[in-house]
């Protein structure tokens, strides 16, 4: 692995080799706290934003868990 810094921004390098799921799942987070960094948001509006999403998403895919 290799980390560089340039002005704009921070280069990572990997193997071709890396896990591509787990290395998602680290990227998305990684989004999450550079979006959230920025964000005017209350912990509160946050949390209502989270219960509706989770909602609306089940909605969408429940007949994909229950028959």
């Amino acid at each position: 692995m290799r980390i560089e810094r340039t002005n704009n921004e921070i280069l990572i390098r990997l193997s071709a080799q890396t896990n591509l799921v787990g290395l998602q799942r680290i990227i998305d987070y990684i989004k999450f706290i550079e979006i959230a960094s920025k964000s005017n948001a209350t912990e509160n509006q946050i949390n209502e934003l989270a219960t509706d999403s989770k909602s609306t998403w089940w909605d969408k895919n429940k007949s994909k868990f229950i028959k």
